[in-house]
Order: structure tokens, then sequence, then C-alpha cells
């Protein structure tokens, strides 16, 4: 096949991306309406502050996290707001499809909030196959994960009515185990030994920071957006004392299993997180601070030890290329986040929740996502969606313009030692 040819998105996707926003502003002519309690002005406005957090985390938090890369920054932040601009518009759809009365979709902030939830769960995924796909193929997967995810959702919260309000399970462990599911099937051999674009700068790392504080600092808005008013409280206090156990863990953890006693940057840019991704199912349950800080510190340490020792493994033996490690960062954790809400309703912590249904929704998350991710990622193979080759994975000049001398830096080191003497010599 003609790379050249295969890579060229000139016509591919300006043509899909047209076709999708065409569908959705027909489908929501036909059946979206505003939701009549919002017509009055006073509905929901609480909720406001929450949508802006939450939003925040969705462009900047998620997008920032992911340019990492040495030589893919445009994509990790480019390609995650087309991903989530897509992603919020069908996510409000299928979601609102479950909820219609008189066949029509009525949306009001709560609406926009769940939209912006199903988006990030196309975005974990997102991160198990940076550098590896096309934005043609993103879409395609946006499309496809945000309406398995609306399905198992619904399944979890009205037919198993299980307490997930910071959505450790439908969220992040849906998330994370549909990329896995899908990077496998995307499995690329020629890349079994790494790439030399495969790594960090130190400024790439700076940038992946400031993603990572983002996401830290509105967190708890993040679990307590959809909890019941009352909750609300009682959610962000946990998810506070959670993320701040956790962050001590990772720092503390990361220093202990390094040689040399040095931090490193990866497990602090992602383990830090992993407190707010495991309390999640248990946000505004009453597990007391002591709880939540618990919980956190196991997620700090789940987290840490799986970038260190188990993402080889996964890598060499069941051949999931996790770019991003998001089976560390939001898979396991959201494993522990559905654990702690089963052991919670065993020990009776709220007597509305079964621990019998927590069980099920975690397992149906997990299931169903590596499932739909594996259906998913054999579609995604197909060879005119533009895929790059192996030698030019986690490269933005494939899809992306690049500015003229950093691409002549890029193509000759030679170029780019002068050009850094000259500067010195001056």
């Amino acid at each position: 096949m003609n790379t050249a040819f295969s890579t060229n998105m000139r016509i591919k996707l300006p043509a899909a991306a047209a076709f999708l926003e065409i569908v959705i502003v027909v489908l929501f002519g036909v059946f979206v309406r505003y939701a009549p309690e919002d017509l009055s002005g006073v509905a929901d406005q609480h909720l406001y502050p929450f949508f802006q957090d939450v939003h925040v985390m969705i462009f900047i938090g998620f997008g920032f996290l992911m340019t990492f890369l040495k030589k893919y920054g445009f994509s990790s932040v480019g390609i995650n707001m087309l991903i989530a601009a897509l992603g919020l518009q069908w996510g409000a759809l299928v979601q609102g499809f479950w909820h219609m009365r008189a066949n029509t979709i009525h949306l009001g902030m709560k609406s926009i909030i769940n939209a912006d939830f199903s988006t990030a769960t196309v975005l974990i995924s997102f991160g198990a196959v940076l550098g590896k796909t096309s934005p043609l193929q993103m879409l395609i997967m946006t499309v496809f994960e945000i309406t398995i995810f609306s399905c198992n959702e619904h399944l979890v919260v009205n037919v198993f009515e299980a307490s997930d309000t910071g959505a450790s399970m439908t969220i992040h462990a849906f998330g994370a185990y549909f990329g896995l599911a899908a990077s496998r099937l995307l499995y690329r051999p020629g890349l079994k030994n790494g790439h030399e674009n495969e790594g960090s700068t130190y400024h790439s790392d700076m940038f992946a920071m400031i993603g990572t504080l983002f996401l830290w600092l509105f967190w708890p808005s993040f679990n307590s957006a959809i909890a019941a008013p009352g909750n609300q409280q009682t959610a962000i206090i946990n998810t506070y004392f959670s993320l701040a156990a956790c962050t001590l863990t990772a720092f503390a953890l990361s220093s202990l299993v390094e040689k040399r006693g040095k931090l490193d940057m990866v497990h602090i840019q992602n383990a830090t997180l992993a407190g707010g991704v495991a309390v999640g199912s248990c946000a505004d349950l009453e597990i007391q601070p002591f709880g939540a800080m618990l919980i956190g510190s196991i997620a700090g340490i789940i987290s840490v030890l799986g970038f260190k020792y188990l993402t080889p493994i996964v890598a060499s033996f069941l051949r999931i290329q996790d770019t991003c490690g998001v089976h560390n960062l939001h898979g396991l954790p959201g494993i522990l986040g559905g654990t702690a809400s089963i052991i919670a309703a065993a020990v009776l912590v709220n007597h509305q929740i079964s621990a019998g249904m927590q069980a099920a929704a975690l397992g149906c998350s997990v299931g169903i996502a590596l499932v739909g991710g594996a259906f998913t990622g054999l579609i995604l193979r197909l060879p005119f969606l533009g895929q790059p080759p192996d030698q030019n994975c986690y490269d933005d000049s494939v899809y992306w313009e690049i500015p003229v001398e950093e691409e002549a830096q890029r193509n000759s080191p030679d170029l780019k030692e002068d050009h850094n003497k000259f500067h010195l010599d001056a």
C-alpha cells in the first residue's frame, strides 16, 4: 500500500467529520429541545461551576497530560479537542435516548455534564492508542465507544441501581479496558522493542505536568458534579483527601522503587491522580475522611507499581502497547474503586446500595469494555483509515503542518546542534 496515500487525510477526514456533524445536527433538530425547567432560568444553575471544572478537565487536563511524547504535542492536544468536540455532541444524544419523554430529549445542565463524562471515557481510551492511530480512526472510535458506554451506564445506573457517582467503574475502568482491548487488536510487532520517538523531553514533561495539575485541582468537582445536592460536600471532601494521600504515597513509592532514590516524572504525572479515580464509586458515601485517605494511599501504591513493573509484562506477554499507561492510572484504580464500593455496601455504609449489585456493575463494566474495545479495534484495523506506518508513529508531522524551523531540526540533527551552538556563541 502507498504509505503517502494511506495517511493523507485531505478527503477522508473532512468527509467523515462533515458527515458526522450533519447527522448530529439532523438528529438534534428532530429529537432535542431545551429542558422545560431550564427555561425558567433557575433550575440546575448551581451545577454550572461544576460543569466549568469538568469542561476544563476534558479539554486542558486530559489534553496536556498526554503531551509527554517529545514529537506528539500537536496531536495530543489537537486530537483530544477533536474527540471532545464530537464526543460531547454524540454523548448528549445517545445518553438522551435513554431518558426521552414524549419522543423528545430535553437538555439541561446535568445533560451537558454527563455528555462531558461520556467524552472522558474516549479520552482515557485514546491514551492507550496514542501515537499509533489517525484522526479518522479516533472519530470512529468516539462514535462506537460512547454508544457502548451509554448502554453500559444505563445497565449500571438504572438496572443494577449501583452507586458510582465518581464513575470509577463506568468511566475509568470502562475507558481503560476498552482502550486496552482496542490496542491489543491494533498491536504492532514493529514497535515491540520501542520507538525512538516514544519518549519525553524536559519541556514535554513540563507540559504534561500542567495537565496533571489541572486534573488534580478539579477532580473533586468531577466526582461530585452529579451527586445528590445533600451529598456533594461529602464527595468533595472524600476526593480532596484521597488525592492528597495518594500524592504523598506516590512520591514516597516512586523514590523507593528507583535504585538511586530519584523521583520518576511518569509516576508523578499519573499516579498522583489515581486517588481521584479510586475514590469515585464511594465518593458520596460516608466512608469518613480516613477511609478516603486509605483508598487514595492504596491507589497510589498500585499505580506506581503498575508503571514500574506491570506495564512491561503487559506489553511482552499480552502484546498490549499502552502508550500512556491507562491501565495503571484508570484501569487498576477503577477496579480498586469498584471493590471499595462493594466493601462499603457489605459493611452497610449506605443501606440503599447492594454489594451484589456493586459487584455486578464492576464485572459488566470491565466485560462490556473488553468486548466493545475488541470489536472497535477490529474496525479500526481497516487499512483505508490512514493509520501511520511504524516508522512514523508518535510523530506529529504525519498529520500536522510542522513549523519550518522545527521540521528542519527534526530532519537534521547536525543542523540542530549548529543552531544551538550559534545561540550559545551569541
